[in-house]
């Protein structure tokens, strides 16, 4: 079955841009363009309306993508069953944190022992974006820390865990002189640390939400930041003395160069598995959720939540 032009115009208009759909579906913009005048021709109707920086869809292009997507939808849910026929599932697993990709290490030797002709493709990217694929089923499920899931269906999300946020100052700053303890208090924030450089992860993120929340409820703008989608990267940087930041519980690392402080009020995280509202399971898939649960049950991840 080949349904690779029903995704040309899916991408097309996911994109907006004739440029954008050619270099993600790795054509040329010559062919792609040839292939959508020829269809609007065999329809007899445009599916886009050409504007000077965006391809909009008409009435009709509306109608093509939504059984296009049915189409494709059809077909992954049939390729699924065939495949678990002999254990064969391809399962698409999209990942943000540090903890979820530990997660991984810890369960995939186990799991492809058990299923050998499995396939684990793995995403990692930030909460924005894996919600989005896991919406346009791009995605089969995810592992996520996250601050809402009001995004999904009760029955597409299991909580798997709280995480409490911290913050990270260099040893050597004089605040862990003047706050030798294990908190510290929102209004210090302010008063003590607005002028320090805040290392914040991009926008998207979970802790980039916390971040702004508690920003937007101190009132503090700070003087500088630098912002960073690695963790690793963060946590070198406060070492070093560079800036401070807020991080997870699970990521701590490197006491004996950074003072970490429980918040007060104190300030949380979730990780939950999110699936996508049509996955078909079967033994493969089913194992893997249950192990990732597993995983998040043990000892030694309970030690790190709260």
């Amino acid at each position: 079955m080949d349904t690779r032009h029903l995704q040309y115009i899916l991408t097309i208009a996911q994109k907006q841009n004739m440029t954008k759909a050619a270099e993600e579906l790795f054509i040329s913009q010559s062919s792609l363009s040839q292939y959508l005048a020829k269809l609007e021709q065999e329809i007899g109707v445009p599916l886009f309306e050409r504007t000077r920086s965006k391809m909009l869809l008409t009435p009709a292009g509306e109608l093509y993508v939504e059984a296009a997507r049915q189409v494709l939808s059809i077909e992954k849910h049939l390729y699924e069953n065939i495949r678990s026929l002999n254990n064969r599932s391809h399962i698409t697993l999209g990942l943000t944190s540090q903890l979820c990709l530990r997660m991984l290490t810890a369960i995939v030797p186990g799991f492809k022992t058990d299923f050998p002709d499995a396939t684990l493709e793995i995403t990692e990217a930030n909460v924005k974006t894996l919600t989005h694929m896991l919406q346009e089923e791009s995605l089969d499920c995810a592992v996520m820390a996250v601050h809402d899931t009001s995004a999904f269906a009760p029955d597409q999300v299991d909580i798997l865990g709280t995480e409490e946020i911290l913050l990270a100052i260099p040893k050597g700053h004089p605040y862990c002189k003047k706050n030798p303890g294990d908190t510290v208090p929102w209004n210090d924030l302010q008063e003590d640390l607005g002028q320090d450089n805040f290392l914040i992860c991009k926008k998207g993120s979970t802790l980039r939400e916390v971040t702004d929340q508690i920003f937007a409820a101190i009132h503090l703008d700070p003087s500088t930041m630098c912002e960073t989608n690695s963790i690793i990267t963060t946590r070198t940087m406060v070492a070093m003395g560079i800036g401070i930041t807020f991080i997870g519980k699970s990521c701590m690392q490197d006491e004996n160069k950074i003072h970490y402080y429980r918040l007060d009020p104190p300030v949380t995280r979730r990780f939950a598995l999110i699936r996508r509202k049509n996955w078909v399971m079967h033994t493969p898939e089913t194992t893997l959720c249950e192990e990732i649960r597993k995983y998040f049950k043990r000892k030694t991840v309970k030690a790190l939540m709260r």
